[in-house]
């Protein structure tokens, strides 16, 4: 992405969606407008170490020599709502950060063994977590439901739910943005919401 790329300011509190692909460029825009943005910004992580995956472990590596030395990182791994209930309650001290969250999948896939009930409730609670936050958050989405058919009921589950619950974050979003083959798209200026399920 080149250095003079223009970045849209971020609202000053709220969510924005930030999906795409994989290898899209999702990631690095969600970076780019945190750091334009001129503020503070927290990473949280999501993703596990995975320390006998190397493929794992050289993407990990790529995306914390991306992030200027002047972030802070936050390892919230699966709890990420109880870290955003801790963020909100905790008292502000100087100027408030913009949180960036990577990613969405990558939690989800932390809670993949959760019956129905179970997870409506901890997806449920992570949305409450991410509105009560009086803070810009950009948060990095996965998208899988663009490929073949998961061969796996797993991978079929995994697919679903997080479609749903993307679906549910850019509703009460500020800003969506779709990165697609390195271009950012922003899907609320350009798109109309489709009807709930009936």
């Amino acid at each position: 992405m080149a250095a003079d790329a223009p970045a849209p300011a971020l609202p000053a509190a709220g969510l924005v969606v930030v999906t795409g692909p994989s290898r899209s460029g999702k990631s690095r825009w969600a970076e780019h407008l945190a750091a334009a943005s001129g503020h503070p910004v927290l990473y949280v992580a999501t993703g596990p170490e995975r320390a006998g995956d190397a493929s794992w472990q050289q993407r990990l590596e790529r995306h914390r020599r991306r992030r200027p030395g002047s972030w802070q990182t936050l390892e919230a791994g699966g709890e990420l709502a109880a870290a955003l209930r801790q963020l909100a309650e905790q008292p502000r001290q100087g100027e408030p950060p913009v949180l960036l969250i990577d990613a969405l999948g990558t939690w989800l896939a932390h809670h993949l063994e959760l019956e129905s009930e179970a997870w409506r409730q901890c997806e449920g609670e992570l949305v409450e977590a991410l509105q009560a936050l009086d803070l810009p958050v950009l948060l990095v989405c996965e998208e899988t439901g663009w490929g073949v058919v998961p061969p796996t009921a797993i991978g079929g589950l995994f697919r679903d739910r997080l479609g749903r619950l993307e679906r549910r974050l850019v509703a009460v979003s500020r800003q969506a943005w779709l990165v697609v083959q390195g271009r950012a798209l922003d899907l609320l200026a350009l798109g109309l919401p489709v009807p709930d399920d009936a």
